[in-house]
């Protein structure tokens, strides 16, 4: 079984510095939906790790997050994929939780979860915390340009996020080259 882990904000739906609170701002990127199901059709088993501050912020109530996700699993579902798991931090960055990404708790429960080593899989994220959370644990780390990605290269060059990092300009991007390879 492969596994690939993924981002969501700014890696399978729009971003936004404003959180997004509901199912109304959850906006799936071009392609996203359509590149997980490719992933699935190429034997990937599909898995999300997000740190969702806004939880201990206050801005949205499992409630919203459940139907956040609920319309994500719709919106994958009817492009012929799947969502295997979805694992999320609620804390703030001042917690210092184990979860929270840059920390590697949510990948390393994630390769529990799923019996799999994580240095033969891939964590797909658009900022550098994304990147050093694959690192922490051995995995392969892939910057995708949406979301903060072309900000994060931008700031820190392709030489000075995390070693043997790829990038590519979307999560389409990435399943055309997995599912190559």
């Amino acid at each position: 079984m492969k596994l690939i882990i993924l981002d969501r904000d700014g890696v399978i739906n729009q971003d936004s510095d404003q959180f997004i609170k509901s199912p109304a701002e959850w906006l799936p990127l071009p392609g996203a939906a359509e590149a997980i199901a490719r992933l699935n059709q190429a034997g990937y088993r599909v898995a999300i790790a997000t740190n969702q501050s806004g939880l201990g912020r206050g801005l949205f109530d499992m409630a919203a997050l459940n139907a956040i996700h609920d319309k994500l699993h719709r919106v994958v579902g009817e492009q012929g994929g799947r969502i295997d798991a979805i694992f999320f931090c609620p804390h703030l960055p001042e917690d210092n939780c184990a979860c929270r990404k840059p920390k590697p708790g949510m990948l390393e429960d994630l390769g529990r979860r799923f019996n799999t080593d994580l240095r033969t899989t891939a964590f797909v994220g658009d900022t550098l915390h994304d990147l050093q959370a694959a690192a922490a644990v051995g995995a392969q780390p892939i910057l995708v340009k949406t979301g903060k990605g072309q900000r994060t290269l931008d700031k820190y060059g392709e030489n000075n996020l995390v070693g043997g990092v790829l990038i590519f300009d979307d999560l389409a991007a990435v399943a055309t080259h997995l599912a190559a390879g």
